[in-house]
């Protein structure tokens, strides 16, 4: 579920913390991949005629279709995805469990009255809110990354936490969710649309913690009491208090507990045994691996493994899978060359930059895009005066 409506208050209250990017722009780059959230996706899009899509035996394959395709298309853009498998769901969220099993209940009911009705529209809305990601459809992704040759994860507990744990190590460059909790946890950034299909021209969201916090004008800890107000998976909310109420009260109050000391509680009262404070230290202190320890490597694709799990056993064309594997080798052709901003750092900080005629001015007076080209053009002199040294060698 995420966080209720935390992506458009970032938007509203520190908007510049957010950028439309490209996925050209992340060539090079390691990200951290929410596994669970991407099968979903998959299972919701790729369909036909209003089906998942499944083979002759009646096998779902949505989700391997998806995975298969969605991650060649990062692969060629130079992206080094890790895929990383949610574990077991902490305690405090058998709650959100238990009503989400209700929902699907529900859901149920009103897919078979819209069956009998013949409203195909409803059927199609229905059918897709009861759609959940099995463990089989995870084992299934699994073995289809190791035959691609992409690495993947198994985390202790939330995905979105050991994400946010591989950023923090330096491992990854960001968590790439469409749930906003992975800010919650604390990845430094955050990508929405990655995995998105191409045919929506979504155009990514990176977001970035540390000027969410500045602009927001609030601590790390602030944020996560934010974030329990708005809503999350692990405990309720106070009524009555919604998104603009919410921030306005952390910033005057600065704690949960200090506003429960502020409102009125019949006008606001809170839920009864609220375990805001679990929920609080489950954000600061969650179950993940340790991202020091974890050694990411991206090897070559088992193509005959590939043509015999793909098309003998789930009846993909063959043809296509083959197409696939070529796209990979050559993508890793491509995965040797490095990024430049690897070789250099520009310093100063972000208060030592202003826009002119909408250019970032470093503080020499330089814009960065000119710092860039002439550190590419000192880059590209060094390399053939070294080549050059070479022969004469």
């Amino acid at each position: 579920m995420g966080i209720h409506g935390l992506a458009k208050l970032i938007a509203d209250h520190a908007p510049s913390s957010i950028k439309e990017q490209d996925i050209k722009n992340y060539f090079g780059r390691k990200i951290a991949i929410d596994a669970s959230m991407c099968i979903y996706q998959f299972l919701i899009a790729v369909r036909q005629d209003g089906n998942v899509l499944q083979n002759e035996d009646g096998e779902t394959t949505s989700h391997l279709m998806g995975m298969f395709y969605r991650t060649i298309r990062m692969l060629e853009g130079g992206i080094k995805p890790v895929y990383v498998f949610d574990g077991k769901p902490p305690q405090l969220k058998s709650g959100e469990l238990e009503k989400r099993g209700e929902r699907r209940a529900e859901a149920e009911k009103l897919l078979a009255q819209a069956q009998e009705a013949g409203e195909q529209e409803n059927i199609d809305k229905f059918s897709k809110r009861l759609v959940k990601v099995t463990k089989q459809h995870n084992e299934e992704c699994k073995k289809l990354l190791t035959l691609m040759g992409v690495p993947y994860i198994e985390a202790p507990c939330e995905a979105e936490a050991s994400c946010a744990a591989l950023v923090k190590s330096g491992k990854v460059y960001a968590t790439a969710t469409e749930d906003m909790d992975g800010l919650t946890f604390g990845t430094t950034v955050l990508l929405r649309h990655l995995t998105a299909s191409e045919a929506k021209k979504l155009p990514i969201q990176e977001f970035h913690f540390s000027r969410i916090l500045q602009e927001m004008g609030v601590t790390h800890q602030q944020f996560i009491d934010l974030c329990i107000l708005l809503g999350c998976d692990y405990c309720g909310t106070i009524k009555g208090i919604g998104p603009k109420r919410a921030i306005d009260l952390i910033k005057q109050h600065g704690s949960i507990e200090e506003i429960l000391e502020n409102i009125d509680p019949n006008k606001h009262p809170a839920p009864e045994d609220w375990l805001y404070k679990e929920a609080r230290g489950l954000f600061l202190e969650p179950e993940v691996i340790d991202g020091t320890t974890v050694d990411l490597k991206w090897n070559e694709p088992d193509e005959d493994g590939l043509i015999q799990f793909m098309c003998a056993e789930k009846q993909f064309s063959e043809d296509r899978i083959r197409n696939g594997c070529k796209k990979i080798m050559k993508s890793r052709q491509g995965s040797t060359q490095g990024r430049l901003d690897t070789f250099f750092t520009v310093t100063g900080s972000i208060s030592s930059k202003r826009k002119v005629g909408g250019k970032k001015i470093i503080s020499n007076g330089a814009t960065e895009e000119s710092t860039i080209t002439c550190l590419q053009g000192i880059f590209c002199c060094c390399f053939v005066l070294s080549t050059f040294c070479h022969l004469l060698v």
